[in-house]
Protein backbone atom coordinates (compact mmCIF):
# COMPACT_ATOMS: atom_id res chain seq x y z
CA UNK A 1 0.00 0.00 0.00
CA UNK A 2 1.57 3.45 -0.83
CA UNK A 3 1.87 5.51 2.22
CA UNK A 4 0.96 8.66 2.29
CA UNK A 5 3.63 11.64 2.36
CA UNK A 6 4.36 13.36 6.06
CA UNK A 7 3.95 16.78 4.64
CA UNK A 8 0.04 16.11 3.39
CA UNK A 9 -0.75 15.68 7.34
CA UNK A 10 1.09 19.12 8.54
CA UNK A 11 -0.21 20.83 5.68
CA UNK A 12 -3.84 19.74 6.42
CA UNK A 13 -3.86 21.59 9.80
CA UNK A 14 -2.34 25.22 8.66
CA UNK A 15 0.95 25.95 6.64
CA UNK A 16 4.57 25.25 8.64
CA UNK A 17 6.71 28.06 7.77
CA UNK A 18 9.97 26.16 8.75
CA UNK A 19 8.72 23.06 6.04
CA UNK A 20 10.91 24.07 2.51
CA UNK A 21 8.03 22.54 1.08
CA UNK A 22 4.78 24.07 2.62
CA UNK A 23 6.95 27.79 2.05
CA UNK A 24 6.96 26.59 -1.67
CA UNK A 25 3.38 26.39 -1.50
CA UNK A 26 2.83 29.22 0.32
CA UNK A 27 4.72 31.29 -2.15
CA UNK A 28 3.05 29.94 -5.17
CA UNK A 29 0.25 31.91 -4.20
CA UNK A 30 2.05 34.88 -4.77
CA UNK A 31 1.58 37.00 -8.22
CA UNK A 32 2.92 35.26 -11.63
CA UNK A 33 5.67 37.82 -12.36
CA UNK A 34 7.12 37.47 -9.10
CA UNK A 35 5.82 33.37 -8.35
CA UNK A 36 9.40 32.00 -9.02
CA UNK A 37 11.44 34.51 -7.02
CA UNK A 38 8.68 34.08 -4.15
CA UNK A 39 9.70 30.74 -4.36
CA UNK A 40 13.19 30.59 -4.50
CA UNK A 41 13.76 33.39 -1.43
CA UNK A 42 10.75 31.39 0.82
CA UNK A 43 12.55 27.97 0.18
CA UNK A 44 16.27 29.85 1.21
CA UNK A 45 14.04 31.69 4.59
CA UNK A 46 12.69 28.51 5.11
CA UNK A 47 15.85 26.55 5.31
CA UNK A 48 17.92 28.76 6.81
CA UNK A 49 15.08 29.76 9.46
CA UNK A 50 13.70 26.46 10.06
CA UNK A 51 13.85 24.40 12.61
CA UNK A 52 12.80 20.86 11.69
CA UNK A 53 15.17 17.97 10.66
CA UNK A 54 14.62 18.60 6.96
CA UNK A 55 15.85 22.34 7.29
CA UNK A 56 18.78 21.65 9.91
CA UNK A 57 20.18 18.35 6.93
CA UNK A 58 19.68 21.28 4.24
CA UNK A 59 21.55 24.04 5.94
CA UNK A 60 24.35 21.55 6.77
CA UNK A 61 24.26 20.05 3.08
CA UNK A 62 24.46 23.39 1.79
CA UNK A 63 27.37 24.65 4.18
CA UNK A 64 28.87 21.05 3.73
CA UNK A 65 28.14 21.57 -0.04
CA UNK A 66 29.55 25.21 -0.35
CA UNK A 67 33.12 23.92 1.62
CA UNK A 68 33.13 20.99 -0.31
CA UNK A 69 33.07 23.48 -3.75
CA UNK A 70 35.84 25.94 -2.56
CA UNK A 71 37.64 22.99 -1.22
CA UNK A 72 37.41 20.97 -4.51
CA UNK A 73 38.55 23.67 -6.65
CA UNK A 74 41.55 24.51 -3.71
CA UNK A 75 42.36 21.38 -3.55
CA UNK A 76 42.46 20.79 -7.73
CA UNK A 77 44.49 23.71 -7.81
CA UNK A 78 46.62 22.24 -5.33
CA UNK A 79 47.27 19.56 -7.55
CA UNK A 80 47.64 21.51 -10.63
CA UNK A 81 50.61 23.22 -9.59
CA UNK A 82 51.95 20.37 -7.73
CA UNK A 83 52.19 18.66 -11.20
CA UNK A 84 53.27 21.45 -12.81
CA UNK A 85 56.15 22.54 -9.91
CA UNK A 86 57.27 19.06 -10.58
CA UNK A 87 56.19 17.44 -13.88
CA UNK A 88 54.89 14.11 -14.20
CA UNK A 89 57.74 11.90 -13.07
CA UNK A 90 58.06 13.39 -9.58
CA UNK A 91 54.06 14.01 -9.34
CA UNK A 92 53.43 10.69 -10.31
CA UNK A 93 55.38 9.32 -7.36
CA UNK A 94 54.13 11.89 -4.80
CA UNK A 95 50.49 10.88 -6.33
CA UNK A 96 51.04 6.79 -5.51
CA UNK A 97 52.63 7.49 -2.11
CA UNK A 98 49.99 9.98 -0.94
CA UNK A 99 47.02 7.36 -2.31
CA UNK A 100 48.51 4.88 -0.01
CA UNK A 101 48.25 7.63 2.87
CA UNK A 102 44.51 8.29 1.70
CA UNK A 103 43.90 4.04 1.60
CA UNK A 104 45.66 3.37 5.35
CA UNK A 105 44.07 6.57 6.60
CA UNK A 106 40.54 5.47 5.80
CA UNK A 107 41.32 1.59 7.64
CA UNK A 108 43.44 3.08 10.67
CA UNK A 109 40.58 4.01 12.27
CA UNK A 110 39.23 0.63 12.72
CA UNK A 111 35.52 2.12 11.55
CA UNK A 112 34.77 4.21 14.91
CA UNK A 113 35.12 7.09 12.42
CA UNK A 114 31.42 6.71 11.28
CA UNK A 115 30.37 4.17 14.51
CA UNK A 116 30.77 7.32 16.31
CA UNK A 117 28.08 9.24 14.25
CA UNK A 118 25.58 6.79 15.63
CA UNK A 119 26.69 6.69 19.35
CA UNK A 120 26.91 9.97 19.99
CA UNK A 121 23.63 10.83 19.13
CA UNK A 122 21.99 7.65 20.99
CA UNK A 123 24.44 8.63 24.01
CA UNK A 124 23.30 12.10 24.27
CA UNK A 125 19.44 11.26 23.75
CA UNK A 126 19.52 9.01 26.24
CA UNK A 127 22.17 10.83 28.69
CA UNK A 128 24.70 8.45 28.92
CA UNK A 129 27.46 10.96 29.19
CA UNK A 130 29.74 8.67 31.06
CA UNK A 131 29.74 6.27 28.05
CA UNK A 132 29.55 9.76 25.97
CA UNK A 133 32.98 10.64 27.18
CA UNK A 134 34.24 6.87 26.99
CA UNK A 135 33.90 6.85 23.25
CA UNK A 136 35.39 10.56 22.81
CA UNK A 137 38.26 9.51 24.44
CA UNK A 138 38.74 5.75 23.10
CA UNK A 139 37.79 6.40 19.28
CA UNK A 140 40.49 9.19 19.04
CA UNK A 141 43.27 6.80 20.81
CA UNK A 142 42.54 3.76 18.80
CA UNK A 143 42.56 5.01 15.94
CA UNK A 144 46.22 7.27 16.52
CA UNK A 145 47.12 3.62 17.90
CA UNK A 146 46.20 1.48 14.91
CA UNK A 147 47.74 4.43 12.56
CA UNK A 148 51.29 4.53 14.33
CA UNK A 149 51.04 0.83 13.94
CA UNK A 150 50.03 1.15 9.90
CA UNK A 151 52.68 3.97 9.90
CA UNK A 152 55.70 1.72 10.85
CA UNK A 153 54.75 -1.49 9.03
CA UNK A 154 54.31 0.78 5.96
CA UNK A 155 58.01 2.50 6.36
CA UNK A 156 59.19 -1.05 6.96
CA UNK A 157 57.97 -2.52 4.17
CA UNK A 158 58.95 0.24 1.55
CA UNK A 159 62.44 0.22 3.73
CA UNK A 160 63.50 -3.13 3.76
CA UNK A 161 61.89 -4.29 0.59
CA UNK A 162 63.57 -1.60 -1.48
CA UNK A 163 64.82 -4.89 -4.17
CA UNK A 164 61.22 -5.02 -4.78
CA UNK A 165 60.05 -1.31 -5.07
CA UNK A 166 61.87 0.72 -7.52
CA UNK A 167 63.88 3.07 -5.67
CA UNK A 168 62.48 6.54 -6.23
CA UNK A 169 59.30 5.42 -4.11
CA UNK A 170 61.38 4.40 -0.61
CA UNK A 171 61.65 7.85 0.53
CA UNK A 172 58.80 9.65 -0.45
CA UNK A 173 56.68 6.98 0.83
CA UNK A 174 58.72 6.60 4.37
CA UNK A 175 58.05 10.61 4.49
CA UNK A 176 54.57 10.05 3.32
CA UNK A 177 53.52 7.54 6.23
CA UNK A 178 54.60 10.04 8.78
CA UNK A 179 51.34 11.87 8.04
CA UNK A 180 49.40 8.86 8.77
CA UNK A 181 48.94 9.56 12.72
CA UNK A 182 47.33 12.77 12.48
CA UNK A 183 45.46 11.78 9.14
CA UNK A 184 43.35 9.35 11.32
CA UNK A 185 42.71 11.64 13.85
CA UNK A 186 41.44 14.10 11.40
CA UNK A 187 39.28 11.50 10.14
CA UNK A 188 37.64 10.35 14.00
CA UNK A 189 37.20 13.87 14.61
CA UNK A 190 35.09 14.71 11.70
CA UNK A 191 32.99 12.03 12.60
CA UNK A 192 32.71 13.58 16.17
CA UNK A 193 31.90 16.94 14.50
CA UNK A 194 29.87 15.84 12.14
CA UNK A 195 27.64 13.67 14.87
CA UNK A 196 26.85 17.68 16.13
CA UNK A 197 26.49 19.39 13.19
CA UNK A 198 29.71 20.97 13.83
CA UNK A 199 30.36 21.56 9.83
CA UNK A 200 33.44 23.58 10.19
CA UNK A 201 35.56 21.45 12.50
CA UNK A 202 34.06 18.47 10.32
CA UNK A 203 35.30 19.17 7.14
CA UNK A 204 37.40 22.88 7.05
CA UNK A 205 40.21 21.02 8.30
CA UNK A 206 40.45 18.20 5.56
CA UNK A 207 39.25 20.18 2.92
CA UNK A 208 40.53 23.06 3.47
CA UNK A 209 43.23 23.74 6.16
CA UNK A 210 45.41 20.61 4.94
CA UNK A 211 45.68 21.42 1.32
CA UNK A 212 45.99 25.22 1.72
CA UNK A 213 48.71 24.17 4.06
CA UNK A 214 50.37 22.37 1.77
CA UNK A 215 50.12 25.08 -1.06
CA UNK A 216 51.94 27.52 1.34
CA UNK A 217 54.36 24.68 2.57
CA UNK A 218 55.45 24.25 -1.27
CA UNK A 219 55.22 27.73 -2.32
CA UNK A 220 57.60 28.58 0.64
CA UNK A 221 60.44 25.69 -0.22
CA UNK A 222 60.05 27.20 -3.53
CA UNK A 223 61.26 30.70 -2.26
CA UNK A 224 64.13 29.18 -0.55
CA UNK A 225 65.25 27.12 -3.79
CA UNK A 226 64.80 23.58 -2.63
CA UNK A 227 64.60 20.80 -5.13
CA UNK A 228 61.02 20.95 -6.70
CA UNK A 229 60.45 16.96 -5.92
CA UNK A 230 58.13 14.48 -4.40
CA UNK A 231 60.30 14.18 -1.26
CA UNK A 232 60.47 17.61 -0.82
CA UNK A 233 56.33 17.64 -1.21
CA UNK A 234 56.63 14.70 1.58
CA UNK A 235 57.45 17.25 3.81
CA UNK A 236 55.33 19.98 3.26
CA UNK A 237 52.06 17.21 3.60
CA UNK A 238 53.63 16.15 6.93
CA UNK A 239 53.55 19.76 8.15
CA UNK A 240 50.23 20.37 6.76
CA UNK A 241 48.51 17.07 8.02
CA UNK A 242 49.73 17.56 11.49
CA UNK A 243 49.06 21.26 11.45
CA UNK A 244 45.36 20.82 10.64
CA UNK A 245 45.06 17.95 12.46
CA UNK A 246 46.48 19.43 16.04
CA UNK A 247 44.25 22.69 15.52
CA UNK A 248 40.95 20.71 15.07
CA UNK A 249 41.85 18.74 17.94
CA UNK A 250 42.33 21.61 20.00
CA UNK A 251 38.87 24.07 18.92
CA UNK A 252 37.21 20.26 19.37
CA UNK A 253 38.18 19.98 23.08
CA UNK A 254 36.62 23.36 23.62
CA UNK A 255 33.42 22.58 22.23
CA UNK A 256 33.30 19.11 24.28
CA UNK A 257 34.10 21.08 27.46
CA UNK A 258 30.89 22.73 27.29
CA UNK A 259 28.91 20.02 26.07
CA UNK A 260 30.29 16.84 27.73
CA UNK A 261 31.93 18.15 31.07
CA UNK A 262 33.93 16.75 33.52
CA UNK A 263 33.17 13.49 34.97
CA UNK A 264 33.83 9.69 34.85
CA UNK A 265 34.53 7.52 31.66
CA UNK A 266 32.58 4.21 30.66
CA UNK A 267 33.94 1.90 28.31
CA UNK A 268 31.65 -0.91 26.22
CA UNK A 269 35.01 -2.02 24.00
CA UNK A 270 32.92 -5.21 22.78
CA UNK A 271 29.86 -3.53 21.97
CA UNK A 272 32.10 -0.80 19.98
CA UNK A 273 33.96 -3.00 18.39
CA UNK A 274 31.26 -5.31 17.27
CA UNK A 275 29.61 -1.92 16.60
CA UNK A 276 32.79 -0.15 14.70
CA UNK A 277 34.54 -3.21 12.62
CA UNK A 278 31.42 -4.11 10.05
CA UNK A 279 31.80 -0.40 9.10
CA UNK A 280 35.79 -0.76 8.97
CA UNK A 281 35.23 -3.62 6.60
CA UNK A 282 32.84 -1.33 4.74
CA UNK A 283 35.54 2.11 4.69
CA UNK A 284 37.85 -0.32 3.72
CA UNK A 285 36.90 -1.87 0.50
CA UNK A 286 35.48 1.52 -0.53
CA UNK A 287 38.66 3.13 -0.32
CA UNK A 288 40.01 0.12 -2.15
CA UNK A 289 37.56 0.36 -4.52
CA UNK A 290 38.10 4.25 -5.34
CA UNK A 291 41.84 4.08 -4.91
CA UNK A 292 43.00 0.70 -6.19
CA UNK A 293 43.07 1.45 -9.80
CA UNK A 294 45.79 4.22 -9.31
CA UNK A 295 47.62 2.02 -6.90
CA UNK A 296 47.38 -0.63 -9.63
CA UNK A 297 48.40 1.70 -12.60
CA UNK A 298 51.65 2.08 -10.60
CA UNK A 299 52.22 -1.33 -10.41
CA UNK A 300 51.99 -2.16 -14.23
CA UNK A 301 53.41 1.51 -15.59
CA UNK A 302 55.85 4.43 -14.71
CA UNK A 303 55.10 7.29 -13.12
CA UNK A 304 54.33 9.85 -15.31
CA UNK A 305 51.35 7.49 -17.08
CA UNK A 306 49.96 7.28 -13.41
CA UNK A 307 50.32 10.70 -13.07
CA UNK A 308 47.80 11.70 -16.27
CA UNK A 309 45.23 9.03 -14.61
CA UNK A 310 45.34 10.71 -11.51
CA UNK A 311 44.69 13.93 -13.23
CA UNK A 312 41.40 12.24 -14.39
CA UNK A 313 40.32 11.15 -11.66
CA UNK A 314 40.92 14.18 -9.86
CA UNK A 315 39.07 16.06 -12.74
CA UNK A 316 36.27 13.81 -12.13
CA UNK A 317 36.20 14.50 -8.33
CA UNK A 318 34.83 17.89 -9.15
CA UNK A 319 31.54 15.81 -9.96
CA UNK A 320 32.10 13.04 -6.67
CA UNK A 321 32.33 16.03 -4.21
CA UNK A 322 28.33 16.00 -4.61
CA UNK A 323 27.91 12.61 -3.32
CA UNK A 324 30.30 13.35 -0.56
CA UNK A 325 28.34 16.65 0.34
CA UNK A 326 25.29 14.38 0.87
CA UNK A 327 26.57 11.79 2.45
CA UNK A 328 27.94 14.24 4.88
CA UNK A 329 25.02 15.98 5.92
CA UNK A 330 22.89 12.34 6.07
CA UNK A 331 24.31 9.70 7.71
CA UNK A 332 23.33 10.45 11.38
CA UNK A 333 19.65 11.30 10.32
CA UNK A 334 19.28 8.34 8.37
CA UNK A 335 20.34 6.78 11.80
CA UNK A 336 17.99 8.53 13.69
CA UNK A 337 15.01 8.16 11.21
CA UNK A 338 15.63 4.18 11.32
CA UNK A 339 16.17 4.01 15.27
CA UNK A 340 12.65 6.22 15.66
CA UNK A 341 11.37 4.07 13.81
CA UNK A 342 9.98 6.73 11.19
CA UNK A 343 10.06 4.17 8.24
CA UNK A 344 7.63 6.47 5.91
CA UNK A 345 10.26 9.76 7.26
CA UNK A 346 13.58 7.36 6.06
CA UNK A 347 12.01 6.70 3.41
CA UNK A 348 10.54 10.48 2.18
CA UNK A 349 14.55 11.71 3.14
CA UNK A 350 15.77 8.64 1.27
CA UNK A 351 14.41 10.15 -1.89
CA UNK A 352 15.31 13.51 -1.04
CA UNK A 353 19.26 12.95 -0.85
CA UNK A 354 18.82 10.67 -3.99
CA UNK A 355 17.74 13.70 -5.35
CA UNK A 356 20.04 15.81 -4.12
CA UNK A 357 23.16 13.50 -5.03
CA UNK A 358 22.49 12.62 -8.37
CA UNK A 359 21.03 15.84 -10.23
CA UNK A 360 23.71 18.41 -9.54
CA UNK A 361 26.54 15.41 -10.22
CA UNK A 362 25.01 14.81 -13.65
CA UNK A 363 25.24 18.87 -13.93
CA UNK A 364 28.80 18.86 -13.33
CA UNK A 365 29.47 15.95 -15.57
CA UNK A 366 28.22 16.80 -18.55
CA UNK A 367 29.90 20.36 -17.95
CA UNK A 368 33.32 18.59 -17.63
CA UNK A 369 32.36 15.96 -20.54
CA UNK A 370 32.51 19.20 -22.64
CA UNK A 371 34.98 21.26 -21.08
CA UNK A 372 37.20 17.82 -19.78
CA UNK A 373 40.09 18.35 -22.33
CA UNK A 374 40.89 22.53 -21.69
CA UNK A 375 40.90 21.48 -17.88
CA UNK A 376 43.04 18.57 -18.22
CA UNK A 377 45.59 21.01 -20.34
CA UNK A 378 45.98 23.09 -16.65
CA UNK A 379 47.88 19.85 -15.47
CA UNK A 380 50.45 20.66 -18.46
CA UNK A 381 51.15 19.29 -22.36
CA UNK A 382 51.62 15.45 -20.90
CA UNK A 383 47.74 15.17 -19.52
CA UNK A 384 45.87 16.34 -22.49
CA UNK A 385 45.53 12.62 -23.20
CA UNK A 386 43.48 12.01 -19.94
CA UNK A 387 39.80 13.04 -21.38
CA UNK A 388 38.74 9.28 -22.75
CA UNK A 389 39.46 8.26 -19.17
CA UNK A 390 37.84 10.85 -17.90
CA UNK A 391 34.86 10.08 -19.94
CA UNK A 392 34.77 6.38 -18.89
CA UNK A 393 35.52 6.97 -15.34
CA UNK A 394 32.04 9.29 -15.24
CA UNK A 395 29.46 6.83 -16.07
CA UNK A 396 30.93 4.69 -12.57
CA UNK A 397 30.48 8.39 -10.62
CA UNK A 398 27.29 8.73 -12.46
CA UNK A 399 25.91 5.03 -11.44
CA UNK A 400 26.66 5.79 -7.55
CA UNK A 401 25.42 9.17 -7.72
CA UNK A 402 21.91 7.35 -8.92
CA UNK A 403 22.02 5.51 -5.49
CA UNK A 404 22.48 8.37 -3.53
CA UNK A 405 24.29 7.72 -0.53
CA UNK A 406 22.75 4.26 0.29
CA UNK A 407 25.86 3.14 1.77
CA UNK A 408 25.64 5.59 4.78
CA UNK A 409 21.80 4.32 4.97
CA UNK A 410 22.78 0.86 5.45
CA UNK A 411 25.34 1.18 7.75
CA UNK A 412 23.29 3.51 9.98
CA UNK A 413 20.25 1.10 9.53
CA UNK A 414 22.57 -1.79 10.88
CA UNK A 415 22.77 -3.57 7.58
CA UNK A 416 26.87 -2.62 7.40
CA UNK A 417 27.50 -6.48 7.50
CA UNK A 418 26.06 -6.85 3.81
CA UNK A 419 27.41 -3.54 2.50
CA UNK A 420 30.57 -4.73 3.13
CA UNK A 421 30.05 -7.78 1.42
CA UNK A 422 28.51 -5.54 -1.62
CA UNK A 423 31.81 -3.50 -1.56
CA UNK A 424 34.09 -6.62 -1.11
CA UNK A 425 32.57 -7.68 -4.00
CA UNK A 426 32.99 -4.63 -6.37
CA UNK A 427 36.43 -4.81 -5.04
CA UNK A 428 36.99 -8.20 -6.52
CA UNK A 429 35.52 -7.54 -9.76
CA UNK A 430 37.54 -4.22 -9.82
CA UNK A 431 41.34 -5.77 -8.91
CA UNK A 432 40.09 -9.11 -11.38
CA UNK A 433 39.13 -6.66 -14.32
CA UNK A 434 42.65 -3.97 -13.92
CA UNK A 435 44.65 -6.84 -13.55
CA UNK A 436 43.22 -8.37 -16.71
CA UNK A 437 42.81 -4.95 -19.06
CA UNK A 438 46.02 -3.10 -17.67
CA UNK A 439 48.33 -4.80 -19.49
CA UNK A 440 46.61 -5.19 -22.74
CA UNK A 441 44.77 -1.38 -22.41
CA UNK A 442 46.80 0.86 -20.18
CA UNK A 443 45.11 3.87 -18.93
CA UNK A 444 42.00 2.84 -20.83
CA UNK A 445 41.69 -0.32 -19.33
CA UNK A 446 41.83 0.58 -16.22
CA UNK A 447 39.33 3.21 -16.28
CA UNK A 448 37.51 0.59 -18.05
CA UNK A 449 37.58 -1.70 -15.07
CA UNK A 450 36.79 1.08 -12.60
CA UNK A 451 33.81 2.18 -13.62
CA UNK A 452 32.13 -1.32 -14.47
CA UNK A 453 33.26 -2.37 -10.99
CA UNK A 454 31.50 1.12 -9.76
CA UNK A 455 27.76 0.43 -11.51
CA UNK A 456 28.45 -3.15 -9.84
CA UNK A 457 28.88 -1.50 -6.79
CA UNK A 458 25.92 0.63 -6.80
CA UNK A 459 23.87 -1.87 -8.05
CA UNK A 460 24.39 -4.90 -5.14
CA UNK A 461 23.84 -1.53 -2.51
CA UNK A 462 20.56 -0.60 -4.29
CA UNK A 463 19.21 -4.25 -4.23
CA UNK A 464 20.42 -4.86 -0.38
CA UNK A 465 18.37 -1.40 0.28
CA UNK A 466 15.61 -2.74 -1.16
CA UNK A 467 15.19 -6.08 -0.03
CA UNK A 468 16.48 -5.47 3.26
CA UNK A 469 15.09 -2.32 4.37
CA UNK A 470 12.19 -1.92 1.82
CA UNK A 471 13.64 1.32 0.31
CA UNK A 472 13.86 1.62 -3.50
CA UNK A 473 17.60 4.42 -3.64
CA UNK A 474 17.49 4.71 -6.98
CA UNK A 475 16.69 7.87 -8.90
CA UNK A 476 14.09 7.03 -11.06
CA UNK A 477 12.25 5.04 -8.27
CA UNK A 478 11.91 7.36 -5.53
CA UNK A 479 10.59 10.03 -7.78
CA UNK A 480 7.33 10.28 -6.56
CA UNK A 481 6.32 12.27 -3.71
CA UNK A 482 6.51 10.11 -0.56
CA UNK A 483 7.18 7.41 -1.78
CA UNK A 484 10.24 5.06 -1.29
CA UNK A 485 8.93 1.66 0.52
CA UNK A 486 8.50 -1.29 -1.79
CA UNK A 487 5.92 -3.49 -0.21
CA UNK A 488 5.57 -5.80 -2.44
CA UNK A 489 2.04 -5.08 -3.53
Amino acid sequence: MRMLPRAWGRRASGPDRSDPDTADTAASKAGPLHLQFDRISARARAILSGEGDAARAQRMALFTFAVRVFGAALAYFLQVFLARWMGSHEYGIYVVVWTLVVVLGVIAPLGFNSSVQRLIPEYLAFNQMALLRGILYASRIIGVVSATFFMLVTMAVFWFGSGHVPDYYVVPACLAALCLPMFTLTDVQEGIARSRDWGDLAIMPTYIWRPLLILLAVLAASLVDLPHSATIACFAAIFATWGAALYQKISMDRRLRHLVGPGPRQWLPGDWIRLSLPIFLVEGFFTLLTSADVLMVSYFEPPGEVAVYFAAAKTLALVHFVYFAVKAASAHRYSRLHHSGDHAGLADYVRQSVAWTFWPSLLFAGVLFVFGDYVLRLFGSDFTGGHDILALLMIGVLARAAVGPVDALLTMAGEQKRCAVAYAAAFVVNVTLNVTLIPYYGLIGAALATSISMCFEASSLYWVARTRLGIRSFIWTVGGKGEGRDDGQ
